[in-house]
């Protein structure tokens, strides 16, 4: 599945290599066996929701918590969530950004799984973290498709307290 995702280089700015998952998602075979792979190194946690940050992580995540038999959350950029949210702030490889959720998506120690397409330098998944714990929910467990690990997300999210997992790897950004 690994030969499914492709490389941009230079997106969305100079220097950076864009690991575009588009291919694999359009694979029905694929994006099965991803599926299977994510579901199977998830399948002893105890999950009540899965939360995803858009926009590939919805894709991904809403499946795997439909898998899981858990419900599912959206984490989304401003403006773009109907109900009263909460927001945070962070920074990513190529400028900063802001994510919000709702305020009412999570209940105090609610079982959380993080789920998104890709972590690099983890600014985008440790927001997310701030937001769940914000919530009072119980985030310890994180499951990516890709990890950049010469770009430290992981690491960032275990001192955090969050355990990482990731199918695929690539080196170099």
């Amino acid at each position: 599945m690994l030969s499914l995702i492709r490389t941009i280089p230079d997106y969305p700015k100079p220097g950076i290599q864009f690991r575009d998952i588009t291919p694999l998602l359009q694979d029905k075979h694929g994006f099965a066996a991803v599926l299977d792979a994510l579901a199977a190194h998830c399948s002893q946690m105890t999950v009540d929701k899965v939360v995803a940050v858009e926009a590939r992580g919805f894709i991904i995540g809403a499946a795997l918590a439909a898998r899981l038999g858990a419900g599912f959350v959206p984490v989304r950029k401003p403006g773009k969530l109907p109900a009263q949210t909460i927001k945070q702030s962070y920074s990513l490889e190529y400028g900063t950004d802001t994510l919000e959720l709702h305020a009412d998506a999570i209940q105090a120690n609610e079982r959380i799984l993080l789920v998104d397409d890709l972590i690099a330098t983890g600014g985008t998944a440790l927001a997310a973290v701030a937001l769940i714990r914000q919530l009072g929910g119980l985030v310890t467990q994180a499951a990516f498709i890709i990890d950049l690990p010469d770009l430290g997300g992981m690491q960032h999210l275990a001192n955090a307290g969050v355990q990482g997992f990731a199918l695929y790897q690539f080196e170099g950004d």
